[in-house]
């Protein structure tokens, strides 16, 4: 492999020729040979017995381009990137430059890189800090919670359905006498008094019998999600078939005694209150470490491609997806619910996703600059963490990590940098300091960029590329066939794949979770 090319185009994103001797490339074509031979019918010889020779005569040996393609790009195009010490966030484009029997392979990648960071002032930042005082009130709520989980419940299918009851619920919602989308459901579990369906509607279910069919008059919210229902009077047609009742516990030193260690309410509400101190303490901790990370982010000057944010939208789409599946929702149901399109959640999670990138891109920056570092005496204090945590020994804990230890070290990194920055942050009224940064602009997605300046620290992480994508051969006469041959900047069907940036500990999941109804 040698590269030919490596220059810079006018969108910041780096051109690389590269060379494969034509040695390395025949090699790729016996392979591509012997993996297709099978599927390969030539008169006058069994199915999958033809020489190669015959095959490439009678189709051209272009019939084995495609995986030879696939076969030496990925490799080559990652020791490409290591040479000319290029860190890709996004996956290549690959064109063809020479392809012709006899002579070396060549291929181009356009490859979107990591920008550059412009550090503004990211020490000495003041924050406010919550104060973690706990109410009486919060102590009250907190053992409510305790009586509530030791509740007994049963389940009835008679009798008058009071607040508080969980339901067994079929609904099917009318606008105008007529069926709308989204709002029909059956068995569907839901506690009166909490407040997750259209104001009033859990109010009009108290009251009513077991097995009764009854009606429910509400009107859509003027700020509803579905256009189509703002303001809207709507009939829905219920049912219940079941209840379920709590019977709470009396709040004494029995209840104490039952659902602690402790012999006294009075020593249940201290401990009470003393958890919650800490739990406050904890979450403030949390707020002022995100306080300073987001003045830090503020001061810096970053021009983020937009397929970084693109692939950080899909990133927190599969999070979304994955938690609601975990919760018995598909994603696509979420959407009918929320009347939202794939389309019109892309665009609600742009400004976190763009956040989320461009925080990690400055805490890298950060790190750099300081020369922040992960020693193995870090990494096996976070394993041990993660034993602990788990109940497991700390080598079956590397041992499930494998590959991904990288990722906990870059993880750590983050960590690190954040902790240093708010080390040396100050407990007070917030403001945010004047950096001089470039001029900005916004994208046609409406995306804040800055305009070029020169940086003082830059990430430099290798993503590595995985197999290429085979694309499907022309057929003819029930046979595979090669397309005619081309020698000149014919399209690659490789597309080996980068990583896309890593996810540090400093990025913010998106906040998605909506009322289904």
């Amino acid at each position: 492999m040698k590269v030919l090319k490596v220059e810079q185009r006018e969108d910041k994103r780096m051109y690389l020729e590269i060379e494969i001797d034509s040695a390395e490339f025949e090699k790729a074509m016996d392979r591509s040979y012997k993996k297709n031979v099978k599927q390969i019918n030539i008169p006058g010889f069994r199915k999958g017995k033809a020489p190669r020779k015959i095959i490439e005569k009678y189709y051209t040996e272009a019939i084995f381009y495609d995986d030879a393609i696939n076969f030496v790009c990925p490799e080559a195009y990652d020791e490409a990137i290591k040479e000319a010490d290029i860190d890709p966030v996004d996956m290549p484009e690959i064109d063809i430059v020479k392809l012709e029997k006899g002579e070396n392979f060549v291929f181009s990648a356009l490859v979107t890189v990591r920008p550059e960071v412009t550090l503004g002032e990211y020490k000495g930042i003041t924050a406010e800090k919550d104060v973690n005082t706990v109410t009486d009130e919060e102590i009250d709520a907190d053992i409510k919670r305790m009586q509530e989980n030791a509740a007994r419940v049963s389940t009835v299918t008679e009798g008058t359905i009071e607040m508080g009851d969980k339901v067994d619920l079929d609904f099917e919602g009318f606008v105008d006498e007529v069926a709308f989308e989204g709002g029909k459901g059956e068995n569907y579990s839901l506690v009166l008094g909490s407040n997750s369906f259209i104001p009033g509607f859990e109010e009009q279910i108290a009251g009513k019998t077991i097995g009764e069919d009854f009606d429910v008059d509400v009107t859509f919210p003027e700020d509803y999600h579905a256009e189509d229902l703002k303001g809207k009077k709507a009939i829905f047609k219920c049912k219940v078939h079941s209840v379920e009742k709590k019977e709470l516990p009396e709040l004494d030193d029995e209840f104490a005694k039952d659902v602690s260690e402790f012999d006294t309410l009075a020593e249940l509400r201290n401990d009470a209150k003393e958890k919650l101190e800490k739990a406050k303490e904890a979450e403030a901790n949390r707020k002022f470490e995100d306080a300073v990370v987001d003045v830090a982010v503020e001061n810096a000057t970053v021009e983020i491609p937009e397929c970084m944010v693109n692939n950080q939208i899909e990133n927190q789409i599969k999070d979304i997806s994955y938690r609601l599946q975990s919760q018995g929702m598909p994603l696509e149901q979420y959407l009918q619910f929320t009347g939202m399109t794939m389309e019109s959640l892309r665009e609600q999670l742009k400004d976190t996703a763009y956040k989320a990138v461009k925080t990690q891109l400055v805490v890298g920056a950060i790190a750099d600059a300081e020369k922040v570092e992960v020693t193995d005496e870090d990494l096996e204090g976070e394993y041990k963490k993660m034993a602990d945590m788990y109940g497991m020994e700390v080598d079956k804990v590397k041992e499930l990590m494998g590959a991904n230890a990288e990722s906990l070290k870059l993880d750590l990194k983050a960590q690190k940098t954040i902790d240093l920055i708010v080390a040396a942050a100050k407990v007070g009224k917030a403001k945010k300091t004047t950096a001089k940064k470039a001029a900005t602009k916004k994208t046609d997605e409406g995306e804040e960029k800055a305009e070029p300046k020169k940086t003082a620290a830059k990430k430099t992480t290798t993503s590595k590329t995985t197999a290429a994508k085979k694309t499907t051969a022309k057929k003819a006469d029930g046979e595979e066939k090669a397309a005619p041959k081309k020698t000149t900047a014919k399209k690659a069907t490789t597309a080996s794949k980068t990583t896309a940036a890593k996810k540090t500990t400093t990025t913010k999941k998106a906040a998605t979770k909506k009322d289904a109804e």
